[in-house]
């Protein structure tokens, strides 16, 4: 079975269960700036888990692209990737366990579907704690459909609980499904989650069904979600008899092309292959990022640093393999003909894409070998350490002089049987802290912290501060992101010059006005086409549902969005402009706070 026939088959029979299809979203969250990426199919339905309703319903199903980047280390093994694809199907506040466990049962085993033997299927559920009981309820569920108790396994939180992103909010446990592949058990205690390759995890449910409070007591939730989700490169690698994903049509054409540029053979050595997956996996992972629709470009912050991360780390395991230059070009334009037909973005950015990559190219060539060159100049002695350690003030030196990642000096050290000493290069160099965090600064458009009171009363007054830059400025004003705290509001508008005090002071004075005004909120579920008509604001790059919830406050602001929201701006407070900036070229950045009146 190809990828696209399971996406296929997979959207057929939820929509055969009542659930409608959704379109996958971005790669750059709107609703979670705890996370760099859309990590998850369920990251765009944060607010309709948390109640939110829902245009398309209380079932829906898609496909969503996700890129992960806490493993990036571990990619080129067999396993590990950074971007993939999840299906996913949800039910906000329908059915539950009981329907949820029957659906994946059904799909896995009939063979009209995936057509699994029933006997070779083994799941895990919750096992239960001091805090939240073992989920016998799923147990219970899996016997009726006739697993037997020997196949049923009972785990706790690091493998069968979902929690919150925060301290707080919605979270359950889940149940898994693994696959026994045939392969000979490691030892007695091999069970599902182990890694030697018998079981192999094809599908998730998750059963949001608590909320958990500041003192740590799990409440049951009014609204239970299911959250499912399949990975369809490790799914397509079961089904098709592979013994990784690499060797399935979403990886090998990739692959065929840098065994040409290279002159090497995919399966003729361990280290060669660990490249070969390496520069494919990051390559791909670079052309979707850079390809998205909220398209992100090499940088030294967030997700541009990530980005820049993989491209470079790509292009030193292609010096790895001789491969000196123009490599990348032709391994993305491989990545692009996979994709392009199912995310036509890809297409319509082709010539981007190709020339960032080759640009970014060029840069790195130089500075990394220059760095390769020194750090061989450095080895003799370094390995004479009996600690085996690179101290944090070479590998700064390293970075500051030679422009050379820390990233790749613990690679290149890790090679060499070398750990670096990274408390001491931080110490050497804090103001480059964060990036070797993986980012700490994000922009996010609609990114809220999370949904509390004042988050809401927040997001509300974002629609009136746009509204009012509009009216004081012109109607070319657009949003191009905001973030939203508990504390403050930041929004970035297109607009070319600074802010006078005047015009700031009119912003401030049109917004407090409606709230003032005390105006109702309220929204209507429409089509895209209809909100244009009507004269809502809308992002319109973005990609939206069929249908869009369009929110009015009053008869001043109408906009496409997915809330939370106030019910009326009276309970807003007193609206006050901190500080108003450039963010970047033609972008204006205004920082707000709402205080009580």
């Amino acid at each position: 079975m190809t990828a696209q026939e399971l996406r296929e088959k997979y959207i057929e029979f939820f929509r055969g269960k009542g659930h409608r299809e959704i379109s996958g979203k971005s790669l750059i969250p709107e609703n979670d700036p705890t996370v760099l990426f859309t990590t998850a199919g369920m990251h765009p339905l944060v607010p309709y888990i948390l109640g939110e309703l829902h245009p398309g319903g209380k079932r829906l199903v898609n496909y969503q692209k996700c890129i992960r980047t806490g493993d990036i280390d571990s990619v080129g093994d067999k396993t590990h990737l950074t971007f993939f694809e999840m299906l996913g199907n949800w039910s906000l506040g329908d059915y539950f366990k009981k329907e949820a466990i029957e659906f994946s049962y059904e799909f896995l085993t009939c063979e009209k579907w995936l057509g699994f033997t029933p006997d070779h299927l083994h799941v895990t559920v919750f096992e239960g704690d001091s805090d939240v009981p073992q989920d016998r309820e799923a147990a219970d569920i899996w016997l009726s459909l006739g697993i037997p108790e020997e196949r049923i396994y009972f785990l706790g939180r690091e493998d069968n609980w979902w929690g919150p992103a925060g301290q707080t909010g919605p979270c359950g446990p889940d149940t898994e499904m693994f696959i026994d592949t045939g392969v000979s058990p490691c030892s007695p205690d091999c069970r599902p989650g182990c890694y030697c390759g018998k079981y192999f995890e094809i599908w998730n449910d998750v059963f949001i069904q608590y909320n958990k409070t500041p003192e740590r007591r799990y409440l049951p939730l009014d609204q239970k979600t299911v959250d499912t989700g399949m990975g369809i490169e490790r799914t397509c690698a079961i089904l098709q008899g592979k013994k990784t994903v690499f060797e399935t049509e979403l990886f090998m054409p990739i692959i065929r092309v840098i065994e040409e540029a290279a002159g090497i053979n995919y399966g003729s050595d361990p280290d060669i292959d660990q490249s070969i997956r390496i520069i494919t996996d990051h390559v791909r992972s670079a052309v979707f990022i850079l390809g998205d629709e909220k398209a992100v470009k090499p940088s030294n912050l967030g997700q541009g640093y990530i980005l820049r991360r993989l491209i470079r780390r790509a292009i030193r395991h292609g010096r790895k393999l001789s491969m000196e230059k123009d490599f990348l070009f032709s391994s993305a334009l491989a990545a692009v003909e996979i994709y392009k037909k199912l995310y036509p973005e890809l297409g319509r950015s082709q010539k981007m894409i190709l020339y960032e990559l080759e640009l970014e190219e060029k840069k790195f060539l130089q500075t990394l070998s220059r760095g390769e060159r020194e750090f061989e100049k450095l080895l003799p002695n370094l390995l004479k350490n009996p600690k085996k350690l690179l101290p944090g003030r070479i590998a700064f030196r390293l970075y500051d002089t030679y422009g050379f990642p820390i990233e790749i000096t613990q690679e290149l050290a890790a090679e060499n049987g070398l750990e670096v000493d990274l408390e001491g290069f931080q110490a050497a160099f804090k103001k480059h802290q964060a990036i070797s965090k993986s980012g700490a600064e994000k922009s996010f458009r609609g990114g809220l912290a999370d949904h509390s009171d004042m988050v809401k009363k927040l997001h509300t007054a974002t629609h009136l501060l746009h509204k009012a830059l509009r009216l004081e400025l012109g109607d070319h004003v657009q949003q191009k992101g905001s973030n939203i705290t508990s504390d403050r509001l930041r929004f970035d508008f297109s607009y070319p010059e600074k802010l006078t005090l005047k015009q700031i002071e009119r912003v401030e004075e049109i917004v407090n006005e409606q709230i003032r005004r005390d105006l109702p909120v309220s929204f209507n579920t429409m089509t895209l086409q209809e909100a244009k008509a009507d004269g809502a604001i809308a992002l319109f790059g973005d990609k939206y549902e069929e249908k869009v919830k369009v929110y009015s406050i009053g008869g001043f602001s109408r906009e496409v969005c997915g809330g939370p929201h106030v019910e009326r701006t009276g309970a807003l407070g007193r609206f006050r402009i901190v500080k108003e900036q450039s963010s970047s070229a033609g972008v204006r950045r205004i920082r707000a706070v709402i205080e009580p009146d």
